[in-house]
């Protein structure tokens, strides 16, 4: 194995870890492996598999070598080459989105070739190929994105909202993504010469693959596109449908998947939901250094892809009908599932200020990953919030910012966060903490320029040039797409198990199970779920949960139980 890079030496580049990423598999593996694949002989420059394609082959090297290559401007670019007892593919071979790279015959050679079908089949019936192979394929992604190979080009101008909305959606969906300002994308890349981009059509992505030059696309477009967006089959009854794709809803995902449930989760952008948007959560379990919400999510995707689950975005239900059975949701681009369980984990949203803005994006920010610390490089910030993700925030970002102020209305932070991040946040020199204070103002053009806050102990109003905010305050469930469906408490949280009684909203004779919602069938997990406590280890457990209820709902309607008849309007 070769993998070939431009970059410098860098020690935690994947493609340094080459016993990991490029595994030789043992002779007594490839015996076994053998028992579920087909041999066969190809000559050197046969195509295997080319970027765009959907569902695509895995192989096992027996002779011969493996060339994978991508697509550039000036033509075909070989990167990696797999020799014998290696193997090809990445994670997109867990699910049917467009593969991002080609592979063909480097020499006259003999193969192990599998099918979707019987790749799946390897990698749970021999677990440790499995493994190894799922290791390799979440470092390769990896080393695809830090070397931007299979990638696409965002060309931007200026700061802007669209600029950002493009490059999130992107690095937290895993896509490889190399960024230049205009005026470097005109002199470095050839592909600009005969076209005529003009600053005003900014941000363009433009795709190597056929040459599509993609002005501002929206979030959809730019998935369909690229191939993120999955088929969903007509007239298919899934056995569980899970809107969100939080920690609650992943965890969902994952065991519903592994205990051979038909399983569909819908997500809006990308898998995480709120702690998806975190750099570093320390205090969740397994984990003794920490890890990124997006790091966590990540592998949370591919286990729940591993066993069978399909993963459908960017789309958002924006109706549901929970009168009869089978299920139906609506889709923002009106398509329909149906399906005989419904998983509710659309999570909850950060507030916004009370004063009026329209900084979303442009100075303002819901989320503090590696990407939001680049755009506030040695630059104040406020923070503003009292909760763990507000204090991971301003830990994180006191690397980057040349100051931190945190904005808190209470008097201190004990209450509210816990105790090693106080710890960390007293002990830093460049994070302030404002007790009793709350913004009351921003103000510039296109872009964030100033902030006021006022301080209510003091009584006292404060100016200053700070162009970046990150809100982290409050919490607001995501359950307006129910339409009076479910049952839901004065703040617009669901109501599940017992509440149901208390608030007179159960009609069957049987007691609700914990986390079912007033419509049997539908159940509701994490922040989305009233009375939920906000941490992604319970998130996470509630998920898990919830299967065995939906296997007690499911197993109950086949036997024709009370469950099976229409269900009760509310």
């Amino acid at each position: 194995m070769e993998a070939v890079s431009e970059k410098p030496f860098d020690p935690t580049d994947p493609y340094v870890r080459t016993a990991q990423t490029f595994p030789t598999l043992t002779e007594e593996q490839i015996e076994r492996a053998k028992l579920l694949g087909q041999e066969e002989f190809l000559p050197k420059g046969t195509i295997l598999f080319e970027r765009g394609q959907r569902s695509v082959d895995f192989f096992i090297v027996l002779q011969g070598n493996i060339e994978i290559y991508e697509h550039r401007q000036n033509g075909l670019n070989v990167f990696t080459v797999h020799d014998e007892h290696q193997f090809t593919g990445e994670i997109d071979l867990f699910n049917d989105r467009q593969i991002l790279v080609g592979g063909r015959m480097g020499e006259d050679g003999r193969v192990l070739r599998f099918n979707r079908q019987q790749f799946r089949k390897l990698t749970i019936a021999e677990p440790d190929i499995g493994e190894v192979v799922i290791r390799a394929f979440i470092l390769r992604r990896m080393g695809l994105i830090s070397h931007q190979q299979g990638s696409v080009v965002l060309i931007t101008a200026k700061e802007s909202a669209d600029t950002l909305r493009i490059e999130r959606f992107l690095r937290r969906n895993g896509y490889p993504l190399e960024v230049l300002n205009y005026d470097t994308a005109c002199q470095e890349k050839a592909f600009l010469h005969n076209v005529d981009l003009r600053t005003e059509h900014l941000p363009a992505v433009y795709i190597h693959l056929d040459e599509k030059l993609l002005h501002n696309p929206s979030n959809l477009i730019l998935a369909e596109l690229l191939g993120l967006v999955e088929t969903l089959p007509d007239n298919h009854v899934y056995d569980v449908a899970i809107v969100g794709g939080g920690p609650a809803g992943l965890s969902a995902a994952v065991y519903a998947a592994s205990e051979a449930l038909d399983v569909v989760l819908i997500e809006a952008e990308a898998p995480g939901g709120q702690a998806g948007t975190s750099s570093k959560i320390e205090n969740y379990l397994g984990f003794p250094t920490g890890i990124s919400g997006q790091a966590l999510a990540g592998r949370a995707q591919i286990q729940a892809q591993k066993f069978g689950a399909t993963i459908a975005l960017p789309f958002s239900v924006s109706e549901i009908d929970c009168q009869t059975q089978p299920f139906t949701l609506t889709l923002d681009n009106q398509a329909k599932i149906r399906t005989k369980t419904v998983v509710v984990a659309s999570g909850a949203r950060y507030r916004t200020l009370n004063c009026d803005h329209s900084f979303d994006n442009a100075g303002v920010y819901y989320a503090a990953t590696a990407m939001e610390g680049s755009v506030c490089q040695n630059e104040p910030i406020i923070v503003v919030g009292g909760g763990n993700s507000a204090g991971q925030a301003a830990v994180f970002l006191s690397r980057h910012a040349s100051h931190v102020h945190i904005l808190v209305r209470g008097q201190d932070l004990k209450a509210t966060m816990s105790d090693y991040l106080v710890g960390r946040i007293k002990a830093s020199g460049r994070i302030t903490l404002h007790t009793q204070t709350e913004i009351a103002a921003l103000k510039g053009d296109k872009h964030l320029e100033e902030v006021t806050w006022y301080n209510s102990s003091t009584e006292t109003m404060e100016t200053h040039a700070i162009r970046h905010v990150f809100l982290m305050i409050g919490a607001v469930p995501n359950t307006q797409w129910l339409q009076n469906c479910l049952t839901l408490d004065e703040k617009d949280f669901i109501c599940t198990g017992l509440q149901l009684v208390e608030h007179q909203a159960w009609k069957l004779q049987r007691q609700p199970t914990i986390f079912e919602t007033s419509v049997p069938g539908i159940f509701a997990a994490g922040d989305v779920r009233s009375g939920s406590v906000k941490r992604v280890a319970s998130a996470v457990g509630e998920g898990a949960i919830i299967i065995s209820q939906v296997h007690q709902f499911l197993s109950a309607q086949n036997g024709g139980d009370l469950l099976n008849q229409q269900l009760p309007i509310h």
